[in-house]
């Protein structure tokens, strides 16, 4: 058994890791940015250690410091979350390299698995049905053209590294084909440093499918079951529930026999997800391979009572999988709502900013995996999510139900969030019938049903009285190290409402009116690329620059025709929320 693990991440899920640890009296080692010195997985870590600048390609991302980090505090394995380098084979190499334990597959499965060409070609080789599409990188506009047309529109233009929707774009007809081509591939060369790229065919309306495996490298595999990841924005999920209401027992045990088949080909071990598109026919179709823990795992921990963490870092420290198939028995069903820091009337776009009051719901069948807290500013920098709420109930009516009411009871304020758009959804005759596809955001709901409002169930009190002063742990940093220091402080200041609650940060705002000339930027973030320049004629809608704010690309439009009289940014430049873009004149 591992005695102290490193966890490679951040925030909700370096929280969820160090539980596992925990309760298998596993040590815990927490690193951080700068821009996370507040963040609360540091004080549920027994140690805690600074590796860099709030750039993840400086921090999170930084191979050598976090192996050397690791290293240096006797740590013997390294658990990398999900997202950052949990699918980075060199890192698991470079692991393995420096005597730390990996907790998760060889390098050499997540090499075969997170190639998506390579992928395609081991499932395919498998048995497994793929997606109609090349098996080898397309290597330019005019091949991407040819493939296109030969297997039909749409077609889906996919990063050969790619993941969680990132270096995906959709063509629905030729004259799409070269800007879909050419944003997919800036797109992932930006995440994933390589910008091959491949074609298949884009199935209108389907089902997202996905089945969780458990394998130990000996031969030992099993499925615990699917999860249906329909409800997506941007090719990004957003809701998950297990079971999915579209899939029937055999086609079930299909899926699940065809992913045991394709760990035992990757010779594959860990916890890992295949990932099926279903058809409106109920066939299924690869899409590709997970090789990680994924942030909805909850769902089908909630409905096996198997604790997937747990289980990685016992198959870590070298036990063989304990598990037969037959043990795995689902019970229930299990929904799981996904609270971003985003807008979802305003395009989903993000919202980072400072919560100024947090509130979780509880009672039977109600977890919530978060790593924020009222007062806790949410960095620009990383991805939005703020907590999972995740429920089970008997079965889905109840589930959804006691989702409802749970989405009631969780109040967030200081930043926008998907609270009430999951409302929106749960409570949707078109979700409730268990028909939602991945075109249910797009076909089936109106942004202007997600106005944030107040919950009838009310608010919990979580400050002091006024004047109240109490103990409060604080942190010193030394030699890159965190200590907590006790102190007796005030625990809030007061507010002009008389509510004692934390300074809230407010984001600035732009001083230019709707009608001006102004093109301003509704969010902070980084320009990843200027599609304009001084003097040029443009139309209201066209993109004039590219803008990613928490891991998201943001496409700014010209808000009225007429044309650039200046240009104001340029790629690389960091703007802040309600800086000036651009000046189009009529």
């Amino acid at each position: 058994m591992l005695r102290k693990v490193l966890v490679a991440n951040r925030s909700e899920i370096a929280i969820r890791v160090m539980r596992a640890c925990r309760e298998l009296g596993i040590g815990t080692v927490a690193v951080y940015s700068e821009a996370d010195r507040q963040a609360a997985h540091l004080f549920y870590a027994d140690e805690a250690y600074l590796i860099g600048p709030a750039a993840p390609t400086l921090s999170y991302l930084n191979i050598d410091r976090i192996i050397q980090t690791a290293l240096d505090c006797g740590a013997d394995g390294i658990h990398p979350g999900y997202g950052f380098l949990a699918e980075n084979a060199g890192f698991a190499r470079q692991c393995e390299a420096a005597g730390l334990k990996f907790v998760g597959p060889p390098a050499s499965a997540i090499e075969a698995m997170g190639d998506k060409i390579v992928s395609r070609q081991t499932m395919s080789a498998a048995g497994l049905p793929v997606v109609p599409g090349t098996l080898e990188p397309v290597q330019s506009v005019m091949e991407a053209r040819s493939v296109a047309d030969n297997l039909g529109y749409p077609v889906a233009i996919k990063a050969v590294a790619g993941g969680g929707g990132k270096g995906l774009r959709i063509a629905r007809e030729g004259s799409e084909v070269e800007p879909a081509f050419e944003g997919a591939a800036r797109e992932a060369s930006g995440y994933f440093g390589n910008a091959s790229l491949y074609i298949e065919k884009y199935l209108s309306n389907p089902r997202h499918i996905e089945m969780q495996i458990l394998a130990d490298g000996a031969g030992n595999a099993v499925y615990l079951g699917e999860r249906d990841c329909s409800i997506q924005r941007r090719h990004q999920k957003l809701i998950e529930e297990s079971p999915s209401p579209a899939i029937s027992p055999e086609v079930r045990r299909r899926m699940g026999e065809a992913a045991v088949r394709a760990a035992n080909a990757s010779g594959y071990s860990s916890a890992g997800t295949l990932e099926f598109l279903l058809s409106a026919d109920g066939e299924f179709y690869f899409l590709e391979m997970n090789t990680r823990i994924q942030v909805e795992h909850t769902v089908t921990e909630m409905v096996t009572g198997v604790d997937l963490v747990k289980e990685q870092l016992r198959l870590a420290g070298g036990a063989q999988l304990s598990l037969r198939q037959e043990d795995i028995m689902p019970q229930g069903h299990a929904i799981e709502c996904r609270i971003n820091a985003e807008d979802p009337s305003n395009g989903f776009r993000p919202t980072p900013g400072t919560i100024a009051y947090y509130s979780e719901p509880g009672g039977f069948g109600v977890r919530v995996d978060s790593g924020a807290y009222p007062g806790y500013t949410i960095p620009e920098h990383y991805d939005s999510l703020i907590a999972k709420l995740v429920v089970w109930g008997t079965d889905r009516a109840e589930c959804r139900q006691r989702t409802l009411r749970a989405l009631d009871e969780f109040q967030i304020e200081g930043v926008k969030t998907t609270i009430p758009f999951c409302r929106q959804v749960i409570a949707h005759p078109v979700f409730a019938a268990g028909n939602a596809t991945t075109q249910f955001v797009e076909n089936d709901l109106d942004s202007s049903l997600f106005p944030e409002t107040r919950s009838p169930i009310g608010r919990f009190p979580v400050a002091p009285a006024a004047g109240d002063t109490r103990v409060r742990d604080i942190q010193v940093e030394i030699n890159d190290k965190l200590y907590t220091v006790r102190v007796t402080a005030p625990e809030l200041a007061e507010g002009p409402d008389g509510r004692r609650k934390p300074v809230q940060k407010r984001m600035v705002r732009g001083k230019y009116p709707a009608d001006s000339e102004a093109v301003v930027s509704p969010m902070q973030g980084t320009v990843i690329s200027v599609l304009v320049e001084a003097g040029q004629a443009v139309v209201s809608g066209d993109v004039v620059c590219v803008l990613e704010a928490m891991k998201m690309e943001n496409e700014i439009l010209a808000h009225r025709s007429g044309v650039v009289s200046q240009l104001v940014v340029k790629a690389g430049q960091t703007v802040e929320n309600g800086a000036l873009i651009a000046l189009i004149s009529a």
